[in-house]
C-alpha cells in the first residue's frame, strides 16, 4: 500500500493550490448554503455562521476551516488501520483537508517538504524514529504549521518534550477517538488541544514540584534577611515611608533604603508590594 495515498474507499483526489489532497462524497458531510436563521452561510462576511450537517454545530465565519478554505492536514502514522481511521474522520469533516499520509519520519519528511499544510498530526513512536524527530525538522521546514502528537501513551515527560519542541496538542489514541478534526481546528485557531485526564495530570505534577520548591526555599530565603532588615520591612508593611521608618528605628532614611535594596536582592523582588508579600507568604511579621 502506497501510505502516500487514501486508505479511504470512495474518496477523490483534489488539488489546491498545488497540493494534492483527498475529500469525499458524503452525504453527512454536506455545507447547507444558508445559516440557522436563513442567511448566507458564506465565509466572507463577517459575524455570519455556517452550520455543518456532519454532527451539526455552529461555526464561526471568521474562524480557520471553512469551505472553501479548510484546515489542511498532514497525517503521520505506521499503523495503517490508525490512519484509515484518523483519514476518515477528517474527510467526514468540511472544515479539515487531508493533504498527505506518510507511515514513517522518512516518509513523513518527503511530504513535510512537498505539500503546503496547517496541522501536522504525528504517531509518537514511529517504525523508523519518533515524533520528536519530525517535531523539530517542522519547526525548521514549516514554522508556521502546527503540530499534535498522538500516541497510545501519556508519558508525562514525553508529553513535555514535545512541547518543548512546539507541539500545541498531544492526544492519547484510547481517550480521543473520533475528536481528532476537533483538535486540528483547535490547534489552527491558535488554541491548544491535550487529553483532559493528561492535562490535569500535568497541572497536578506544576502545582507539586511548585509548591515543593517553595517549602525547599522558605526557610533560606527568610534566613537571608538580618533583624534589621526584617524590622524594616515590617515597617514597610505597616505602611511607613522610608523617612517615617527611619525615625522610628532611629536610622536615616538614605540608611532604609539601603536596607530596602538588600532586601529585594535577597527576596529575588523589585518592589516594595513585592517584598511586603513575600514577607507576608512566609510569615515573616
Amino acid at each position: 500500500m502506497n501510505t502516500m495515498q487514501s486508505d479511504v474507499v470512495g474518496g477523490r483526489e483534489a488539488s489546491s493550490g498545488g497540493t494534492s489532497g483527498i475529500v469525499v462524497d458524503s452525504p453527512i458531510s454536506t455545507w447547507p448554503s444558508s445559516g440557522p436563521s436563513g442567511s448566507s452561510g458564506s465565509s466572507g462576511s463577517s459575524g455570519q455562521f455556517d452550520v455543518f450537517g456532519n454532527a451539526p454545530s455552529v461555526w464561526p465565519a471568521f474562524l480557520m476551516g471553512q469551505k472553501e478554505t479548510p484546515v489542511r492536514v498532514l497525517l503521520v502514522d505506521d499503523d495503517p488501520h490508525i490512519r484509515l481511521v484518523i483519514a476518515q474522520e477528517l474527510m467526514a469533516d468540511v472544515r479539515t483537508l487531508l493533504v498527505a499520509q506518510a507511515g514513517g519520519v522518512r516518509e513523513g519528511r518527503r511530504a513535510v517538504k512537498q505539500h503546503d499544510f496547517d496541522v501536522l498530526l504525528v504517531d509518537l513512536n514511529l517504525g523508523d524514529g519518533d515524533a520528536f524527530d519530525l517535531l523539530e525538522y517542522v519547526r525548521t521546514e514549516r514554522p508556521s504549521a502546527q503540530a499534535v502528537v498522538i500516541s497510545i501513551m501519556e508519558d508525562d515527560d514525553q508529553v513535555i518534550r514535545a512541547f518543548e519542541l512546539g507541539a500545541t496538542g498531544y492526544l492519547s489514541k484510547n481517550s480521543w477517538f473520533r475528536n481528532y478534526s476537533q483538535a486540528v481546528l483547535q490547534v489552527a485557531n491558535g488554541g491548544a488541544s491535550i487529553t483532559p485526564n493528561l492535562a490535569r495530570r500535568l497541572l497536578q505534577r506544576f502545582d507539586h514540584a511548585n509548591a515543593a520548591e517553595t517549602k525547599r526555599r522558605q526557610p533560606d530565603e527568610a534566613d537571608r534577611l538580618s533583624t534589621r532588615e526584617k524590622e524594616v520591612l515590617r515597617m514597610v508593611a505597616s505602611g511607613y515611608t522610608s523617612a517615617e521608618a527611619g525615625s522610628r528605628l532611629l536610622i536615616s532614611s538614605m540608611t532604609v533604603n539601603t536596607h530596602l535594596r538588600n532586601i529585594y536582592r535577597k527576596l529575588q523582588v523589585r518592589t516594595r508590594a513585592q517584598a511586603v508579600r513575600f514577607a507576608s507568604l512566609r510569615g515573616l511579621f
